[in-house]
């Protein structure tokens, strides 16, 4: 059985930093793509694919607008994945969850509900 276990996040103020972690067991991840998916708290906010990695070659893919803030990277023996985030703004406040699946880790990367591994969601919260 797979199970995909998230921690970090929660609330800072503008400018500062948390890091994400996401564990996935029970399965090998060679060739997939993992990374993380958020959601904003309005209605209108679309999903989005923030950062993913493919394991294995290690290429990896981010959205613009957190290109050069945020750094996916991963640990290969534990199965578990990370996404350091720095100077943290108000507009990257979502709930962030990570996600696995066999796709190809680029701006196409939209994992299906059906298809991939899903942990829990963890909330970040950044204040002005």
């Amino acid at each position: 059985q797979v199970r995909v276990a998230q921690s970090g996040g929660g609330s800072v103020l503008a400018g500062g930093s948390l890091r994400l972690s996401c564990t996935i067991s029970g399965t090998t991840l060679d060739d997939f793509a993992v990374g993380w998916i958020r959601q904003g708290p309005m209605k209108q906010h679309e999903r989005e694919s923030v950062a993913c990695i493919k394991w294995g070659p290690d290429y990896t893919y981010y959205t613009d607008s957190v290109k050069g803030r945020f750094t996916i990277s991963r640990d290969n023996g534990e199965n578990t994945l990370y996404l350091q985030m720095d100077s943290l703004q108000p507009e990257d406040t979502a709930m962030y969850v990570c996600a696995a699946d066999q796709q190809t880790c680029d701006d196409t990367w939209s994992p299906n509900f059906s298809d991939a591994y899903w942990g829990q969601g963890t909330q970040v919260t950044v204040s002005p």
